[in-house]
């Protein structure tokens, strides 16, 4: 069940609140606090990856970030609503990185840069657009 359910405009400004909001919500959720800059970074980097798909694809539709809290676990879901038709890399996991497009390479060093700061990561392609899912481990409060 989610903890947090947060929809904002695909606009620049409102990445910084994201990486608010999810560092708050991790700490509460029991991450320690050696792990709240990686939580912050990471999350930064997957919420301004979304905001630039909108950019790119002239969407005004909003980003959506889903904070969950599981057994032993804190996980953040990133989703934008780029249609899959839209050219997007064929990226689905950290090893795909490495046979990514030149022309793809900001999205590409940002999905890196956040499978080296996270637990656990996935990229999940769909027709409605893509999530990236992101775990860190989390003691019980």
């Amino acid at each position: 069940m989610p903890t947090v359910h947060l929809r904002f405009s695909a606009l620049p400004a409102h990445v910084r609140t994201a990486r608010l909001v999810a560092a708050t919500v991790a700490r509460r959720s029991g991450v320690g606090d050696d792990l709240l800059d990686e939580v912050r970074l990471a999350v930064g980097e997957a919420c301004s990856r979304a905001v630039g798909q909108h950019t790119r694809s002239g969407l005004n539709e909003p980003v959506t970030m889903r904070l969950l809290t599981e057994p032993g676990r804190f996980c953040v879901e990133v989703a934008d609503v780029v249609p899959i038709g839209v050219p997007l890399p064929g990226i689905t996991s950290a090893a795909d990185l490495l046979d990514a497009d030149p022309d793809d390479m900001d999205e590409s060093l940002g999905l890196a840069l956040i499978s080296g700061l996270v637990d656990d990561v996935a990229v999940i392609p769909g027709i409605d657009g893509t999530v990236v899912r992101m775990t860190w481990a989390a003691t019980a409060l």
